[in-house]
């Protein structure tokens, strides 16, 4: 099931994903809902919004080998957190504001992980039973900020810097090689599959909340491959992973401060 999240003529509303249009929702599929309404949207009514409105997003760092050599380092021993502010989330197709305090605006296309319930010490075992399910995410980095700050909150953290969609896959299987591609005006620039996760996706939902608890609707960004590039006003990113879809964002540039 592809869950999606958007914007119609009745208002904010959750929905599936079918062939021929969006199957309107009653509720939300983080609290109760029911799926199966006689009310189908087309596509070209609507607005895609992001999938979840997380309370916060957990992200991963140094969690492919590759990426982390580019960067000259090791995979570390245990996964590297930090958080990325709610106020960063966007949708696919909404745009990704480059801000004039940096100079090096880079993409990283990275699995999500959307939690569906209340998760405090959960076993990698358990894991699963507290997943909704799985999209897209681009964990949009100021990588000359990230340099000269020594932490990451600022670089990641500026309004928009979270595109997340364009659904979640219920069913997807993290296990599998599923591809996953970034690219920029049709340029591939990173490419790698999930089976690459050098921490899995259980093993970083039972890490995670044992640091805070998950909330329903928190995101987990697994981390990013090799091959993140600078982006440009005027240029579109896109990130696709196979089964669940292809989010894509353009980056416009941001007003000078007063």
């Amino acid at each position: 099931m592809q869950i999606v999240r958007f914007s119609g003529p009745e208002g904010i509303a959750y929905g599936t994903a079918e062939s021929d249009g969006i199957r309107v929702a009653q509720g939300s599929p983080l609290v109760e809902w029911e799926q199966d309404t006689d009310t189908v949207v087309g596509y070209d009514e609507v607005d895609l919004l992001s999938p979840v409105l997380p309370s916060k997003v957990v992200a991963v760092g140094k969690n492919y080998v590759a990426h982390a050599e580019e960067f000259g380092s090791s995979v570390p021993e245990t996964p590297i957190l930090f958080l990325k502010p709610a106020t960063s989330v966007v949708g696919s197709g909404a745009p990704v504001v480059h801000p004039p305090d940096t100079a090096d605006l880079q993409h990283e296309g990275e699995l999500a992980v959307v939690i569906g319930k209340l998760a405090r010490h959960v076993s990698a075992e358990d894991a699963s039973r507290f997943i909704l399910g799985y999209t897209v995410g681009n964990d949009v980095t100021a990588r000359d900020l990230q340099r000269s700050d020594g932490q990451w909150a600022r670089a990641k953290g500026f309004d928009t810097f979270c595109p997340l969609g364009p659904s979640i896959n219920t069913e997807f299987d993290p296990l599998e090689p599923m591809r996953l591609t970034a690219s920029v005006d049709g340029e591939v620039k990173q490419e790698a599959t999930t089976a690459d996760l050098v921490f899995g996706v259980a093993e970083l939902v039972a890490f995670a909340s044992r640091v805070m608890t998950l909330l329903p609707g928190d995101v987990i960004l697994t981390g990013t491959p090799a091959g993140v590039s600078t982006v440009r006003p005027g240029q579109l990113m896109e990130v696709e992973i196979e089964g669940i879809g292809t989010l894509a964002n353009p980056v416009i540039a941001g007003r000078q401060s007063t």
